[in-house]
C-alpha cells in the first residue's frame, strides 16, 4: 500500500482526513500515484497536474525521504521506502513571496 500525504486544501477538497492509502499495481511512479489519486478522487483532477499536459502544477512539490522529486521524470520508479509503505509520498504546497 502506498501512503500519500496531501496539503490541507487538497485533503479538504476531497473530504479526506490524514494520509491517503492507495493500492497500485505494477511500477510505483509519480504518474501511477497521481493516476490512482485522480481515479479514486475525481474532484482532484486538474488540482495537482494540468488537465491537458499532465504536468505538475507550479505551486506543488513532491517529496520522498526529504528529497525533492518534483523535477524528476514522472515515470521513474520511486524508492523502495515508498513502495513498501515505510515512507509516504508527500505532495506539498509551495509558498511564493518576496
Amino acid at each position: 500500500m502506498i501512503r500519500v500525504v496531501l496539503p490541507y486544501h487538497l485533503r479538504n477538497l476531497a473530504n479526506v482526513d490524514g494520509e491517503v492509502v492507495l493500492r497500485i499495481e505494477g511500477l510505483v511512479t509519480q504518474r501511477s500515484i497521481l493516476d490512482a489519486l485522480e481515479a479514486r478522487y475525481p474532484v482532484r483532477r486538474g488540482t495537482i497536474r494540468d488537465h491537458d499536459t499532465h504536468r505538475r502544477r507550479a505551486f506543488l512539490r513532491f517529496f520522498v525521504s526529504e528529497r525533492d522529486l518534483s523535477l524528476d521524470q514522472p515515470d521513474l520508479p520511486l524508492p523502495d521506502a515508498v513502495v513498501q509503505g515505510r515512507e509516504p509520498f508527500l505532495i506539498v504546497g509551495a509558498i511564493a513571496g518576496g
